[in-house]
């Protein structure tokens, strides 16, 4: 295998949540151009289980110096790589050949990909600046690497191999039990929330995520802020009529499919678009047929407001009775408008104000000053300075004094939450 080929198997723009809804690529990687969601990983989980077929792995688990997940205490002679996904989990089994050595019994790893986890097969000297975890095939033939890459290192693995304790049944895999499960547990204090929070909690919902609840709410034109218990009540009383067969049953769901049901057909679109940065060279094509897909999530004049826990919902017209107070709706604008908006684009209130005062610094004496309340808008997070101990008739202060800067949020919004992950 041409390394050169390899290496350019899986190359795609990572987006997070927001870069992705402004349309600017953070950077170029080998990982999904999106935050993985329930979808993601079941490609992840194909596509490991597609290039693993017939190759033989040997050796100990490397395990980067500078990731803080634990170490995998693995090592054969030979043995095989196996995945399997359950909503936003997937599970990599390590299966010992016979005759192997030492004698070892098969492990499992359960991973979650956090904001940018993925996995590439690479040759073993062209290894990926951030592969944190890697498996290596045996010789003689030529030496490769499964890696599991995440740029943001928001991802985690377990080697006791057991499913993360909480999440609920699957919504891809496991629809019946995640129906149920929904419905029987209404009277939790999760569905006081509205239901695009509610969406995200994986005790109920686990494989659904950002791009995936706006895209069910919209379909159903469900206020993303209506409350969950109020939306999901409705299906406890909904019966199809006993008279009906079972395939006029079957076209009615289909025709006529509640959130619960969509919440296992949306994703399952997604998972027949294929690709997805899973395959040689598809990168631009998957995207492109992703974001043709899409029909709220990011599109040009859809609204969005940020959740209790600050995550982006995008949605049309009437946000709901549980929209966040004081929360202003945007609207997303074309290409060309936010393009337009981005050379326009103001500096972060900190360096407008330094730039106004260094202005103010060289300004003529004889000039008169306005206030800065006249002359600035007042960011309402900042404190005000206050005027205590100031000195009748002083001059105004000339701005030399700069607040605190405050430090970006580079905490993950699923990292260690069930409830968000």
């Amino acid at each position: 295998m041409d390394a050169r080929q390899t290496q350019g198997q899986i190359k795609l723009w990572l987006m997070n949540d927001e870069s992705f809804a402004s349309g600017v690529p953070t950077g170029p990687s080998h990982s999904s151009f999106r935050m993985p969601e329930g979808p993601e990983l079941h490609l992840a989980s194909h596509f490991v289980n597609e290039i693993c077929k017939g190759l033989v792995f040997g050796g100990c688990v490397e395990k980067s110096s500078v990731s803080r997940n634990p170490e995998v205490p693995f090592e054969s002679s030979a043995y095989h790589i196996s995945a399997l996904a359950r909503g936003k989990e997937l599970r990599l089994t390590l299966s010992p050949l016979p005759g192997s050595h030492p004698p070892q019994k098969p492990l499992s790893l359960v991973f979650r990909f956090g904001m940018s986890g993925s996995f590439q097969l690479v040759p073993a000297e062209a290894l990926p600046r951030h592969a944190h975890l890697r498996f290596y095939t045996a010789p003689p033939a030529p030496r490769l690497a499964l890696c599991f890459v995440d740029i943001r290192r928001f991802g985690h693995w377990d080697p006791g191999g057991e499913w993360q304790p909480g999440r609920g049944p699957c919504v891809l895999l496991e629809y019946e039990r995640f129906r149920e499960n929904v419905l029987r547990n209404l009277s939790d204090k999760a569905f006081d929330r509205p239901i695009c929070e509610a969406l995200l909690d994986q005790r109920f919902f686990n494989g659904i995520g950002n791009y995936l609840r706006a895209e069910i709410l919209y379909r159903l034109k469900i206020p993303p802020f209506e409350k969950a218990r109020t939306v999901l009540e409705a299906l406890q009383q909904c019966r199809l009529s006993p008279e009906l067969t079972l395939s006029q049953k079957v076209k009615a769901k289909l025709q006529n499919p509640d959130l619960l049901e969509l919440c296992h057909l949306v994703p399952k679109e997604v998972v027949q678009l294929g690709g997805k940065g899973y395959g040689p060279e598809r990168g631009e094509e998957d995207f492109a047929a992703f974001r043709a897909w899409l029909r709220c999530y990011a599109v040009p004049g859809m609204s969005s407001l940020r959740d209790r826990h600050g995550r982006t919902i995008w949605f049309q017209g009437d946000p709901g009775p549980l929209a966040p107070k004081g929360g202003r709706s945007r609207k997303k604008k074309s290409q060309e408008t936010q393009l337009e908006a981005e050379d326009r684009k103001e500096d972060p209130p900190s360096k407008s104000i330094s730039r106004t005062q260094r202005a103010r610094k060289h300004c003529p004496k004889n000039v008169p000053q306005q206030s800065e309340g006249a002359s600035l808008p007042q960011n309402l997070e900042t404190p005000a300075v206050p005027e205590k101990g100031k000195r009748r008739g002083r001059r105004a202060s000339t701005g030399r004094h700069r607040g605190p800067k405050s430090k970006p949020d580079t905490q993950p919004r699923e990292a260690g939450e069930i409830s968000a992950s």
